[in-house]
């Protein structure tokens, strides 16, 4: 099973690389970008926006209901006893 992890992009590291900054409640990490430039989204347009991001990839574009939506349900996943 695959896991897709809602993300903001908060910056652009590295534009040349496809690098950038995302946050995940409260924690942020770097991840690729390279994915999203191949669909022909510009990096500029990136800033505040959510994507899905899986090892290290933003996968695609979603919107912010969406992202808070998934947050929801992998924390309500975290508070049940498994």
């Amino acid at each position: 099973m695959c896991l897709g992890v809602p993300a903001l992009i908060t910056a652009i590291l590295d534009e040349e690389r496809g690098l950038a900054s995302a946050q995940t409640d409260g924690v942020v990490r770097t991840v690729s970008t390279a994915m999203l430039a191949m669909k022909d989204i510009p990096q500029e347009q990136l800033v505040g926006r959510w994507v899905l991001v899986h090892v290290g990839f933003a996968m695609a574009l979603i919107d912010e209901q969406e992202a808070l939506r998934s947050l929801t349900l992998l924390s309500d996943m975290e508070d049940e006893d498994v």
